[in-house]
């Protein structure tokens, strides 16, 4: 298992909120020992040069092997966190993304590997059991609390 520390400067990523029947993906983040501490949609860093839309394309490209469509405009959200005694701190493009068709339907879960080699598994949550007792939490926080607003809510 790979020991993760969230990155000594301020990094910008894109994130897709892909959405199933109600159900949001996301990847499980554990902690030092391997429990599930959390979970976050998938995305990752926008690399110098690059626009974020760009960068939430190549990331779902190179993760799960497709091509997204990005459906909304996005949410711009600063994220100073501590995972495991070390602060991280992020600014985050989040937007809507839609699979092609059929795109893991059959699939309740999406496992693969991040470019330093650590396995992620990635699974459809309801938010209702996330940011609650005895279960994982959303990240970034605060992002479950804007998702439930009413102009937020998945078709």
């Amino acid at each position: 298992m790979t020991i993760w520390r969230p990155h000594p400067h301020i990094r910008v990523v894109a994130i897709g909120l892909h959405w199933r029947d109600g159900r949001l993906l996301a990847a499980e983040i554990r902690d030092d020992v391997g429990r599930i501490k959390g979970v976050r949609p998938l995305g990752g860093e926008i690399e110098f040069g690059e626009s974020w839309r760009t960068a939430l394309m190549r990331e779902f490209n190179e993760e799960l092997g497709i091509d997204v469509t990005i459906t909304s405009e996005p949410l711009v959200l600063e994220n100073i966190f501590m995972h495991e005694g070390a602060t991280g701190h992020e600014v985050m493009f989040i937007c809507e993304v839609e699979f092609p068709d059929g795109a893991f339907a059959d699939r309740d879960r999406l496992d693969f590997l991040e470019d330093d080699g650590e396995q992620i598994v990635a699974r459809w949550f309801d938010l209702a059991d996330l940011d609650v007792d005895g279960g994982p939490s959303l990240y970034p926080a605060g992002l479950k609390d804007v998702l439930l607003q009413p102009a937020s809510q998945p078709d």
